[in-house]
């Protein structure tokens, strides 16, 4: 399989694996990474198909397994492991998925908002959004798709410009909206090759690995936010409230690389 993936490493210390959401890339982490690489390695990277990481030729369909391998690959790449791991939407999803298959290799893993729609009770609508939405995406396109993703979802809802503003500085809204731009050019892909697997995926969590759930201050109602309550229930845990939304990370990179610190430490 080729491993055309770009990824960056810095700092020193055990490391620390950053996986982004979906349409998300490393850069996501750049105002938190400096905050945490005097005591860690961090590890981010951008998945397959997405930004720096696309391949030459037609676009291939990206399966979970292969999303888990890719993860693998980046962290023997960084120095081997085992490493604590953060994922964010269906990052964390991969986070999951990655520690199921080699539990070996992960410390600590912090699952941010994984969208793990199948945890959801039975007569929730939303169990079926994945499927929908790529029947959207077939017959629609990437607007008719993410206009009932967003929907679904219910991150139509999140206004990135609210009175008094959601985000800890006005650089923390500009890595924001730099984000947003860049979610608009991986849409295609993400739509097209690597939503439904993503959406259709069942966590099986190895007991042996320490789980953290959690859950954003800003994104109550939203669905990344009840299928990480569910599946801390399911886990029996209780899910840590984090700072911000579902891109807490982004909007506020100092409480949110804080808090992570006192859950690895």
């Amino acid at each position: 399989m080729s491993k055309e993936l770009y990824y960056e490493v810095t700092g020193a210390g055990p490391l620390l694996l950053l996986i982004a959401g979906g349409t998300d890339d490393a850069r996501d982490f750049t105002g938190m990474t400096p905050l945490l690489s005097d005591s860690y390695t961090v590890v981010s990277y951008d998945c397959r198909g997405i930004s720096r990481s696309r391949s030459d030729g037609p676009p291939p369909d990206v399966s979970m397994e292969t999303q888990v391998e890719d993860a693998h690959w980046v962290l023997k790449a960084a120095g081997g492991g085992p490493a604590h791991v953060f994922g964010n939407s269906s990052g964390g999803l991969i986070a999951l998925a990655l520690a199921a298959r080699h539990p070996d290799l992960v410390r600590t893993l912090v699952t941010h908002e994984p969208p793990a729609v199948s945890l959801l009770p039975a007569d929730d609508p939303r169990r079926k959004l994945g499927h929908e939405v790529n029947e959207a995406y077939r017959s629609g396109g990437v607007e008719a798709a993410m206009a009932l993703f967003a929907a679904g979802a219910g991150l139509d809802k999140w206004d990135p410009d609210p009175p008094g503003g959601i985000a800890e500085s006005p650089q923390a809204m500009a890595q924001m909206q730099a984000k947003l731009a860049r979610m608009q050019t991986n849409l295609e892909f993400f739509f097209g090759h690597a939503a439904l697997p993503y959406m259709s995926y069942k966590p099986v969590v190895d007991p042996s690995i320490h789980v953290v759930v959690a859950v954003g201050e800003q994104s109550r109602g939203q669905l990344p936010h009840d299928t990480a309550l569910a599946l801390a229930e399911r886990l029996g845990v209780k899910p840590i409230m984090v700072p911000g939304g579902h891109s807490g990370f982004v909007t506020h990179p100092t409480a949110f690389a804080h808090e992570l610190r006192q859950i690895l430490a």
